[in-house]
């Protein structure tokens, strides 16, 4: 694995900006990323952060965004080196309150109504219908490592799900069709003193809608499909599509997004497990994340 090569590209990114140095402050750090404030001699501040692929992309998506008038951190500079990309933007400073439901159905409405740009990756029905497919490939991959030994539980749970995927990923291109950000959670709303702004854009791609939704309220605690509808229709009150209401895949809205989203999570976990993290000692936590999903997915796709 190349090491961590933050401290050039943070040289590279103050050569760009024309700034003679910077002092270092951890924000978040971890293995494949990490955020910094950085003080520069005027006074001036900046933030720096840094990751490596898949997160790579996120200076793209971030310009993106802001080109088609959606609030987000404005990048300053961006660099790429060893596969890791370095960004200098706009520092935020402290959030005034924490994001709150009304505050993600308007961020919501405003992502989900602005026009999807092609350079994102496209998450249509066909590679949704495919995602458990997908992940008993990654099964496939740790076992062939001899890893994941003890799953056959995980193999024949994700099995009965590909075989439903088909009926269950009907509608996936209703709307809300388009931006995705797909970390959308109330960390990655920051509200300041002069409006919102929207974080963390690595893994943002055009697909549903819905699956934003899920996910505001968080994976650790069991699918909540009641308190689901309830913010689905605050959507729709602060200007959502009314179709994001409408069944689908036979299901209910509600159920289909939790149902999708958990298994989108499941795939991603498994791609990581094998393909970015590929630490056996992090296999136990993996494993059991994904089992707790995949049960989740059976009651929402209703198998």
């Amino acid at each position: 694995m190349c090491p961590n090569p933050s401290a050039e590209l943070l040289d590279n990114l103050l050569t760009v900006t024309g700034q003679a140095a910077a002092v270092r402050e951890e924000v978040r750090v971890w293995s494949m990323s990490g955020v910094e404030r950085v003080a520069f001699p005027d006074g001036s501040t900046a933030i720096f952060k840094y990751a490596k692929e898949p997160f790579d992309s996120e200076g793209q998506a971030l310009r993106l965004a802001h080109s088609l008038g959606v609030p987000v951190p404005q990048v300053h500079a961006s660099a790429v080196l060893n596969g890791w990309l370095g960004m200098l933007m706009e520092d935020l400073g402290s959030s005034v309150r924490e994001a709150d439901d009304l505050d993600g159905v308007a961020a919501a409405v405003v992502l989900h109504g602005t026009r999807t740009a092609p350079p994102l990756p496209v998450l249509g029905q066909e590679r949704l219908r495919n995602l458990p497919a997908r992940a008993l490939e990654h099964l496939g991959r740790l076992r062939k490592a001899d890893r994941w030994q003890d799953a056959d539980d995980v193999e024949d749970t994700l099995g009965r799900i590909a075989q439903a995927a088909e009926a269950r990923s009907g509608g996936a291109t209703m709307e809300p069709f388009g931006w995705v950000h797909s970390e959308f959670h109330p960390t990655s709303l920051h509200i300041g003193e002069h409006g919102w702004r929207l974080l963390d854009f690595a893994r943002a791609f055009t697909g549903p809608g819905l699956l934003d939704l899920a996910s505001w309220h968080g994976t650790i605690e069991p699918p909540h499909p009641v308190r689901l509808r309830v913010f689905l229709e605050q959507y729709v009150s602060a200007g959502g599509t009314p179709d994001a209401l409408a069944p689908r895949g036979g299901l209910t809205a509600e159920n289909w997004a939790l149902g999708w989203h958990r298994m989108w999570a499941v795939e991603w976990f498994m791609e990581q497990a094998i393909r970015w993290i590929d630490d056996p000692a992090t296999d136990p936590a993996y494993i059991k994340a994904i089992r707790r999903h995949l049960s989740d997915g059976l009651h929402l796709f209703e198998i």
